[in-house]
């Protein structure tokens, strides 16, 4: 695999993700809430269809954003601090101001919003809402930052008995918080094991891909039956599988040109589907609600035939086509931390070193080549998801990126 086909991947990742946290919020927020009058039970299906990614969709962005951030974490906290965590701080308090005037007039909308002053409080602190991937990327950064020269063990290890505590339901997790928890283990995974999924990537083919697939569907069907979601360590142990399986079908995905052209640039623009969509499925969901409701019986089965789907594809392109708008009009602040700080002219340019601290790795056993640290591809997906699944503590009622 070339290096450009190399980056393609993560990006096309990306993209997938970034579409499925969508289709998941528009099934749940809204798909779930028409009154279906349906012989059929497709709206069923489409939930349990959303319920089986659960797994997959988050771990792979972070254990993804983890693997790119990992240069970043070696180099001094005056190198990155500003990028890596004033930045999506910065971000997550604007659009949660953005999202709570939209939100506060649209309380039949079903998600995680705040209806007070108690609840600005909270949600901008220690509950975070719909855009908790937001506040996880600073949290997590800190997190690696501040254990980048303890052995990876060390740093790993305590991060799946939190994943796990809070899967199992043993640890109070209101809102998105336990996604905060859950999540930080595929985080310091991606900084840590970064040349295991390069080397993973390099030697995916169509039959591992089947492979891991089979794997995970297999584990979730007897995590199901068995009723084992909240069997300590269940969850992220799925979760690993789901990787796995979600960066070999993207590996595929890249190789077919023109589908992975698409998702790529979809994968390079996740921050602003992230942080409009929602907003915009609650104003869809005012809209459209009562009409789908009330529709005959010819329309309502071909709405829930299509409708997550279409919608999606509807909302994916509002928010790329408002992102565009925005930079036209000078509204990049929407999107990034603003630098008030006076540019040097190029006179007064001057190359400064900044000493890297190295961070212990987890490396394949086989001899590696020098690793290139790749830049952070910045979040333009981090879950979220609605409802919980049962026994899952998914982002109660906030959802999942």
């Amino acid at each position: 695999m070339t290096a450009p086909e190399r980056r393609q991947w993560i990006d096309v990742a990306k993209g997938v993700c970034i579409l499925l946290v969508v289709l998941w919020h528009v099934i749940m927020k809204h798909y779930l809430q028409v009154g279906w009058r349906l012989p059929v039970p497709l709206p069923g299906l489409w939930g349990t269809f959303g319920e089986q990614l659960l797994p997959l969709r988050m771990p792979v962005f972070f254990a993804i954003s983890g693997m790119l951030a990992a240069g970043a974490v070696a180099r001094t906290w005056s190198a990155t601090a500003r990028s890596r965590v004033a930045k999506f701080l910065y971000l997550y308090a604007l659009w949660f101001g953005v999202h709570t005037a939209v939100l506060w007039s649209l309380p039949g909308f079903d998600t995680l919003a705040a209806r007070g002053v108690a609840d600005i409080v909270e949600q901008l602190t220690v509950t975070p809402t719909n855009l908790w991937y937001l506040m996880a990327l600073a949290v997590y950064f800190v997190v690696a930052r501040s254990t980048r020269t303890l052995p990876a063990v060390a740093v790993l290890l305590p991060a799946f008995a939190l994943s796990a505590v809070a899967a199992s339901g043993l640890l109070a997790a209101p809102g998105n918080r336990g996604q905060l928890y859950q999540n930080l283990l595929f985080f310091l995974a991606g900084v840590r094991f970064r040349p295991w999924i390069d080397r993973w990537a390099r030697s995916a083919t169509m039959r591992t891909f089947g492979t891991c697939v089979t794997a995970y569907l297999i584990l979730v069907a007897v995590m199901r039956l068995a009723g084992a979601e909240r069997w300590f360590g269940v969850w992220p142990l799925i979760s690993g599988v789901a990787v796995a399986a979600g960066i070999a079908g993207a590996v595929q995905l890249a190789r077919l040109r023109r589908l992975s052209g698409a998702l790529a640039g979809l994968g390079r623009n996740t921050l602003p589907i992230y942080v409009i969509h929602m907003p915009l499925l609650a104003l869809f969901d005012a809209a459209l609600r009562g009409p789908f409701s009330g529709a005959g019986p010819a329309v309502q089965l071909a709405l829930a035939v299509t409708l997550p789907v279409a919608l999606t594809a509807l909302l994916v392109l509002a928010c790329l086509t408002l992102h565009r708008g925005a930079l036209a009009a000078g509204g990049h602040w929407l999107f990034t931390l603003p630098d008030r700080r006076a540019r040097p002219t190029s006179a007064q340019r001057a190359p400064v070193e900044q000493p890297t601290v190295e961070m212990p790795v987890l490396r394949p056993p086989a001899a590696q080549s020098p690793t290139v640290r790749l830049p952070i591809i910045r979040p333009v997906r981090g879950a979220t998801a609605g409802r919980p699944a049962p026994g899952r503590h998914a982002s109660g009622g906030g959802g999942t990126y």
